[in-house]
């Protein structure tokens, strides 16, 4: 079960806007992600629990973020309903999409496993629904992905696998890298691993059969 801590960073001037502490395991039914997000003063900030089942779809998302819930899963699309801080005001979503997205790294995993990209693999389309700071307000976004190379790294233990992904928005055309091992991204645009207390887990490869 992995547990360590990233920094989220301003993708524009990678001023760090909070620290997000979590663990994360796969476990019979697919695989979770729980983080609690501090600014950088110390302050809670918000929280992120994601339930996958096992093949990469949401069964289950609740976030929090300046007061503001949004709870969703994968049905009939992508359903949500966002509570305003009040409690007083629900508001319901859903949309032909494939999966949420977001300022968690968590995210990013998700993507990955719904998409079992092999490489070197083609383009890829995927329609997600961005939950976007600092109130979680949703957003349709169309996304590329492309597994460009898989290499395995020497460590202290048991080689470690790193997949290489390149993510296109569809909408502005721009592109960035992502780096994920297992079930932990190495390395992101505004997203920092800054501690990690044990290995990434190793995804069962009936899985991705």
């Amino acid at each position: 079960m992995p547990r360590g801590r990233y920094s989220l960073l301003d993708p524009h001037d990678h001023t760090p806007f909070a620290e997000e502490h979590f663990h994360c395991a796969p476990g019979p039914s697919g695989w979770r992600y729980v983080s609690q997000l501090t600014t950088p003063s110390g302050d809670h900030r918000g929280s992120v629990d994601l339930t996958l089942d096992a093949l990469g779809r949401p069964i289950r998302v609740e976030l929090h973020a300046a007061g503001w819930q949004v709870r969703g899963a994968a049905l009939d699309g992508i359903t949500w309903v966002r509570t305003d801080p009040t409690g007083t005001h629900a508001t319901e979503g859903n949309v032909r999409a494939h999966a949420f997205t977001g300022t968690s790294p968590a995210f990013l995993i998700a993507t990955a496993r719904l998409l079992r990209l092999t490489p070197p693999s083609a383009a890829t389309r995927v329609r997600l629904v961005a939950l976007t700071d600092p109130v979680l307000a949703p957003r349709t976004v169309d996304q590329s992905w492309t597994l460009l190379k898989r290499e395995a790294h020497a460590t202290d233990n048991a080689p470690l696998t790193v997949d290489e992904y390149q993510v296109t928005a569809l909408d502005t055309g721009d592109r960035h890298t992502v780096h994920i091992a297992g079930d932990v991204v190495l390395a992101a645009p505004g997203i920092e691993l800054e501690a990690l207390e044990s290995p990434p887990s190793v995804f069962d490869e009936q899985d991705d059969a």
